[in-house]
């Protein structure tokens, strides 16, 4: 919030808006005229001002006033945007971190499983097909560590192009996948109605669409202008004489009904977009809150059964051939078994916490603190 540099940009926008305010309550200067002329008076200097009837002037202002939160209104919309982005980066980190640490686990468990290999070897127990095959394995562990550890790099790098820091920054995840509670479904839609960025951008939208009708109306009016001029050698009726005038635009062909008529149409148009908005966010939280609470029992039950239970597999597969109880086949359909279920746990977190960013941007407000369920 404080450094991504799109969020920068787009809150630049406000400042621009709030200097068309000041452009909106600025008054017509006056128009100041030098004649000279062979007719009688020869000299005429007149001043003439323009006068704003009909509030234009306040509802001007009015305009750019909407339009200031306007700005502000999509300022935060952009917020919610390079937040979501940041925490999809942030799972991806710490999912990241997760796979590193679970194929590292996986390549320490291969590597051992070559060492007994190689022991049954050497004490005649098992034949040297078992330690090829067990260095073939732990080769194949050791590329997947790596894989993991290169995708570790990218998504830091990712991450702190995000919080505009450099590629290579140190930084670590501190929280779990498994983080992050599901709200239920009518308070997800309270939180949308009450703080959406999105719908408190097309209000925004509609204030400002009713502030441009009002300045149209304003319009119909036409604006007076007062001259007054002072003569000079005008003889022989006199010296030095003055005039006055009022001139005024007859709305008798055009009377502005056209520039009425778009903008009251323009609103009506912004409250059926605010009405098919709030509709789609209604949908859009409901669907995701039904996919987050089903993605965070299957990430639970990884984390709580599932995993726990491959760690104990892989102890007793690993003292069973030791001890010669089981060949090598079944030890590596063990380890196999084991990386498919503890990838899959990894994802299974992972896709929690891309769910509960899509009902983030749903609700299109930040939802509340995380805590360890």
């Amino acid at each position: 919030m404080r450094a991504n540099p799109t969020l920068i940009a787009a809150r630049l926008k406000t400042p621009v808006a709030r200097a068309g305010i000041v452009v909106a309550r600025e008054i017509p200067n006056p128009e100041l005229t030098f004649e000279e002329s062979k007719e009688t008076p020869h000299d005429a200097l007149t001043l003439a001002q323009p006068i704003e009837v009909a509030g234009k002037r306040r509802r001007r202002v009015a305009v750019a006033e909407a339009e200031t939160a306007l700005a502000e209104a999509d300022s935060d919309a952009v917020a919610a945007e390079v937040r979501s982005r940041v925490r999809r980066a942030y799972a991806q980190l710490a999912a990241a971190q997760r796979r590193a640490a679970e194929t590292g686990s996986l390549a320490t468990l291969a590597a051992r499983t070559t060492e007994a290999a190689r022991d049954r070897f050497e004490s005649g127990a098992a034949p040297r097909l078992d330690v090829l095959q067990a260095e073939l394995a732990s080769m194949q562990a050791d590329n997947d560590a790596m894989g993991a550890r290169a995708e570790l790099t990218a998504a830091r790098a990712e991450l702190n192009a995000q919080l505009a820091r450099e590629p290579d920054t140190p930084l670590e995840a501190a929280d779990e996948l498994e983080e992050g509670e599901v709200p239920v479904l009518e308070t997800a839609v309270a939180w949308a109605i009450a703080g959406s960025a999105e719908l408190r951008a097309a209000n925004r939208r509609i204030e400002a669409a009713l502030a441009r009708v009002d300045l149209a109306r304003a319009g119909q009016y036409p604006d007076p202008t007062v001259s007054g001029s002072i003569t000079h050698r005008g003889e022989p009726e006199f010296h030095t004489g003055w005039r006055a005038s009022l001139v005024m635009i007859l709305p008798l062909f055009t009377h502005h009904q056209g520039a009425v008529a778009i903008e009251e149409r323009t609103v009506e148009q912004l409250r059926a977009e605010r009405e098919a908005a709030e509709a789609s966010v209604r949908a859009r939280i409901s669907a995701a809150t039904s996919r987050a609470a089903a993605l965070r029992e299957q990430a639970l039950r990884y984390r709580d059964a599932m995993l726990p239970r491959a760690a104990e597999v892989e102890a007793m597969a690993e003292d069973a051939y030791r001890s010669g109880q089981t060949n090598l086949v079944s030890m590596t359909q063990t380890i196999q078994s084991s990386r498919d279920v503890r990838l899959r746990g990894v994802q299974a977190g992972l896709d929690y916490q891309l769910a509960l960013d899509d009902l983030e941007q749903a609700l299109g407000a930040p939802l509340p603190r995380r805590s360890t369920p």
